[in-house]
């Protein structure tokens, strides 16, 4: 509880929390000076604001030389620790570890089960989506499409990044942050299976039949985990 509270003191400050916001979406080390830079402050009170989040374990930092010469730069990251603030207390980690336990005791068949449920979910969060901000309508171009997948993706906590081919028949996308990632470390082929699954829903939804690749994992080491979406004309 002493913890929560200081976290919640911390993000109290509205500064203090778009910076943090701001960092969950860089997907790399930030500076002093680029915080200073971007929220238009003094980067002694960037450097202020970053302190108090890395007292609570919110940021990580250390010292790097720049390859530019002159003092080295301390360099701001996101920690690996996990923030849930829950009032009162509740451990959905806990309850998935339980369902994910009960679902792999039955064998292939809970497997599948999990496959087919995460595959479902995919689906339902990108319907949810177009129900939201895209009205059903005779056509809808790739753009909206695509739109529709980033839109889904960012709600689901992926931090997501979307790159295509010039002939829109190729998807290239990184996630990285992963919302399964506690688990998925003790259970890595079947919650990444599922994961998998889920994407296929999402992009299912909106594309028809596609061919999806996975090209890197957070799990295995890698800084995200990336993904070809191959359309099927």
């Amino acid at each position: 509880m002493e913890q929560t509270l200081k976290i919640t003191s911390v993000l109290s400050d509205p500064t203090r929390y778009y910076i943090y916001q701001y960092i969950t979406k860089q997907h790399k080390d930030v500076t002093v000076q680029e915080i200073a830079d971007q929220f238009e402050i003094h980067p002694n009170v960037a450097r202020l604001h970053l302190s108090k989040l890395e007292d609570v374990n919110m940021l990580l930092s250390e010292t790097k030389k720049t390859g530019k010469g002159g003092r080295p730069s301390r360099l701001y990251r996101l920690s690996e620790d996990v923030i849930q603030l829950h009032f009162p207390y509740r451990d959905y980690q806990l309850l998935s570890k339980i369902a994910l336990t009960t679902m792999m005791s039955l064998g292939e068949e809970g497997r599948m089960a999990l496959y087919h449920t995460g595959k479902c979910l995919g689906s339902e969060l990108i319907e949810q989506e177009k129900a939201s901000h895209h009205p059903a309508s005779a056509s809808i171009t790739f753009q909206q499409k695509l739109n529709i997948i980033k839109s889904a993706s960012t709600l689901a906590g992926f931090y997501p990044e979307f790159e295509t081919n010039d002939d829109e028949t190729k998807i290239f996308f990184q996630i990285f942050n992963c919302p399964f990632k506690e688990v998925a470390a003790e259970h890595p082929e079947t919650v990444c299976g599922m994961h998998v699954e889920f994407l296929k829903g999402m992009f299912e939804s909106v594309f028809g039949d596609i061919e999806l690749v996975e090209k890197e994992n957070i799990i295995a080491g890698c800084d995200s985990c990336s993904y070809h979406a191959l359309i099927v004309q």
